[in-house]
């Protein structure tokens, strides 16, 4: 993670634990009639195979162990946000490209359904390591807010496109399980295609600023701009 950007622990699911979840995913796409959809927490992923993963005590060590090692100090929480996403459809491609610094320090990534042909396949694109973790929380808000924007997110577009910027591409593999420093990675997903599902699950643990309140505002932001565009994209049109 400190050396090439992430780690990948390959066949992390089995092809029975993989397949479940996919069709779990299936069903649920459905529901929202194709179009993008975020569930944070929540019976969709407390009930699944994804929060059995999140309540395993050994799973939880592990990532209590990893972030230690990049911090010398232990997490002040140890609960571990739990996140769905899948994108697809005409609404996906308003989700790719959002290049962002995660809240936690250690993001822990397990694909379950990814194109693995053609160009738009929703591929992970990341500059590794970027910054430090900032025990100030002021300077930490105040540069997310500085990348965090429509602006700032179209122009580092533009300069990948014309190769000024040339970001780490990993192709992702459903089932493996991907780690990296979310905290100090400035990253983002590539448009898939409208035709093609990109479904994964995320699990965010460490976050450095916990307990503050520009922390508690930023995640309760986030998780009702997920609500509202799932609600959006699931609204008959007129």
């Amino acid at each position: 993670m400190d050396t090439k950007g992430f780690c990948c622990i390959a066949n992390f699911l089995t092809s029975e634990q993989l397949s479940l979840l996919q069709e779990n995913v299936r069903l649920d796409a459905e529901k929202h009639k194709g179009q993008y959809f975020a569930h944070h927490g929540g019976d969709a992923i407390e009930g699944t195979l994804l929060g059995a993963l999140g309540a395993a005590p050994g799973f939880r060590e592990t990532l209590g162990d990893v972030y230690r090692a990049g911090t010398g100090r232990n997490a002040y929480s140890s609960e571990i946000l739990k996140v769905l996403r899948c994108v697809q459809g005409d609404s996906g491609r308003r989700e790719s490209n959002c290049f962002h610094y995660d809240a936690s320090l250690v993001t822990v990534l397990l694909p379950i359904e990814i194109p693995q042909e053609g160009i738009d396949r929703g591929d992970l694109i990341m500059f590794p390591n970027l910054r430090r973790v900032r025990w100030s929380v002021l300077l930490n808000v105040l540069e997310k807010a500085l990348l965090q924007n429509a602006l700032s997110r179209k122009l580092i577009s533009a300069a990948i496109r014309h190769r000024l910027l040339q970001p780490q591409r990993l192709q992702l593999i459903p089932g493996n399980l991907y780690l990296f420093w979310g905290y100090r990675t400035l990253h983002a997903n590539e448009p898939c295609d409208p035709a093609s599902r990109r479904a994964t699950a995320i699990f965010h643990y460490g976050d450095p600023h916990a307990g503050s309140l520009a922390t508690r505002l930023i995640l309760k932001l986030n998780q009702r701009r997920a609500a509202r565009a799932s609600a959006l994209d699931t609204q008959p049109a007129a």
